[in-house]
């Protein structure tokens, strides 16, 4: 089967453009043979190859990537990883449901952390916890409703009003927020790459590499790249909403793109202007409103919008059009910020699906695959790759039956254009409706 839509990098990430420039990539050429290929270098590959590493030391490992490790949606994101069941997770009634999810969840930052203090990646991490943020009356509702979730599971928080949030944030655009001392704050592509450069020796890495064509052979699995080929009995997929370009899951994921912009720093006149601290992070309360973040390196990020992408990538257009919008939140929230810029403005792809299930699992014979996160792939996809690797191996553990459990098959999607009139429509009431909390 021949794979027309490919990833590809545009190079507007902040986060990753921002990065010291790589050592260069190992493409794979010629015809290859190994006892695994894991495609994909983003959170779940990552976390899978790391595993296999360590319970198939003498296999030959190859893992795939088609741009440079960190280029991809999981260095594209707002820089969270959330600890918390996420949106419908946390509004099932099913305690245990929840428990299994945070059980996941710690468990990849703890295995993060591990990873980070033993091989020193620098990736801005921070245990700073985060706001949840209200501006308006809707706001509110969601907040304290918000509120009587995290009282259902005991878990941390405070709530925190207009006032205290300005000596926080430095704006009192917002009238409230609740702040959950737990989760974590980091820079999303040093992270990845870091993460790529560390691989045990074992694991082979090979970037600017995408799969065109895979076909099945005498029960083995034969991948085509542009430079060479590679046969395999065993697959695993980090590839997310890519993954229906393999044949898999087709028709199940809604591939979204939501859209981030970077400042450049604040000098130190315009730090006493601002007033609050740095190295903070804000979700909001109303989940179509806005993201913002305070980098270390005194850098506004601000993330809103959402544009559905069944090419899984966005044009110069969309780009233009996000950046003002994006200019005209931070005005609104700030501003004395007229003269100051936006670096980099950027899109990342993530896969949802109607039933908000998250796929985890065999796919068929000698094929795995994590995907269709819903959003929040660096915590599920961390703790999801490192088991679909114990899953693939034969191993069993109480995280494993967790994962199993707390996953499903992502619901099928309407045919076009039924769909895309859909989502298209669903998309733009959202935004109307939550518009006063942009």
């Amino acid at each position: 089967m021949h794979i027309k839509t490919l990833p590809r990098d545009d190079h507007s990430c902040g986060w990753y453009e921002l990065l010291p420039e790589p050592r260069p990539p190992a493409i794979l050429s010629g015809n290859q043979a190994a006892d695994w290929v894991i495609v994909g270098a983003g959170f779940v590959g990552l976390s899978a190859a790391r595993r296999l590493a360590v319970l198939r030391p003498h296999d030959r490992i190859l893992l795939v990537e088609g741009l440079r490790v960190g280029q991809g949606a999981s260095g594209r994101n707002s820089g969270f990883i959330i600890d918390l069941p996420h949106k419908r997770d946390l509004e099932s009634p099913d305690i245990d449901h929840k428990r299994r999810i945070m059980r996941l969840n710690e468990a990849a930052i703890t295995s993060l952390e591990e990873i980070i203090s033993e091989n020193g990646i620098s990736c801005e991490w921070s245990r700073a916890g985060r706001y949840q943020g209200a501006v308006g009356p809707r706001g509110i509702h969601f907040l304290k409703s918000y509120r009587t979730l995290l009282d259902n599971i005991n878990h941390p928080y405070r709530w925190l009003d207009r006032d205290a949030l300005h000596s926080i944030l430095g704006t009192s655009y917002y009238e409230a927020a609740i702040y959950i001392p737990t989760g974590i704050l980091m820079n999303p592509a040093a992270l990845v790459r870091g993460l790529g450069e560390t691989l045990p020796s074992n694991v082979e890495v090979y970037e600017n590499s995408p799969v065109t064509g895979i076909e099945r052979t005498n029960g083995r699995i034969e991948l085509t790249t542009p430079r060479g080929s590679i046969s395999t009995p065993k697959l695993l997929l980090g590839t997310n909403v890519f993954s229906s370009e393999l044949g898999f899951l087709r028709g199940r994921m809604v591939p979204v793109m939501t859209f981030a912009s970077i400042t450049r720093p604040l000098t130190e006149d315009e730090m006493l202007k601002f007033g609050g601290r740095d190295d903070w992070g804000l979700t909001p309360a109303d989940h179509a409103g806005t993201t913002l973040r305070f980098t270390r390196d005194r850098r506004l990020i601000i993330r809103n919008q959402h544009r559905f992408a069944p090419k899984y990538s966005s044009d110069a257009r969309d780009l233009a059009i996000v950046r003002r919008n994006h200019r005209a939140g931070l005005l609104a929230r700030y501003p004395w910020m007229e003269d100051i810029g936006l670096d980099y403005t950027w899109g990342g792809v993530c896969g949802m699906s109607r039933n908000y299930s998250a796929f985890f699992g065999k796919l068929e014979d000698g094929v795995y695959a994590s995907a269709c996160h819903q959003a929040v792939g660096a915590a599920r996809g961390t703790t999801s790759g490192m088991l679909m690797a114990d899953m693939a191996t034969g191993q069993n553990s109480e995280l494993l039956s967790d994962m199993i459990t707390v996953s499903g098959m992502p619901a099928a999607n309407p045919p076009e254009p039924f769909l895309s009139i859909g989502v298209k429509a669903r998309m733009k009431y959202a935004a109307w409706a939550s518009r006063g909390e942009r």
